[in-house]
């Protein structure tokens, strides 16, 4: 067992030396002028950089976002429901999702959800 564990760790490490001799080998080095302006994006450099930013933009990706983040909260909870008492992981999961559901209410309530502004 210690004779595969050995001899993967030197294939793997000669893998990492071969890729590391390629990447000096390959370089590609380009010097030219767009390469070492400050904007790569194809942003004019000369315009203002300070340009308008919808707020109301701003608040749907927060929202998004939460809600991203709560899908991954939620999910090990599944897992996790093999080896938890049934009745904490039912209280857990449904003041998780009443706290969510709560802050969603309230930027409904607030009006961030409206694009009729």
């Amino acid at each position: 067992m210690k004779i595969i564990q050995l001899s993967s760790l030197i294939i793997i490490f000669i893998l990492i030396l071969l890729i590391i001799i390629l990447n000096f080998i390959c370089k590609k080095s380009f010097s030219d002028r767009e390469k070492s302006s400050p904007f790569e994006c194809g942003f004019d450099p000369k315009s203002s950089a300070r340009l308008p930013f919808s707020l109301h933009f701003f608040l749907i990706a927060m929202i998004f976002l939460i809600f991203d983040v709560e899908l991954t909260l939620i999910l090990p909870l599944i897992v996790s429901l093999n080896n938890s008492n049934l009745f904490l992981f039912c209280l857990f999961t449904i003041s998780f999702l009443w706290l969510l559901l709560l802050g969603l209410y309230h930027e409904w309530n607030q009006g961030a959800l409206n694009w009729m502004n």
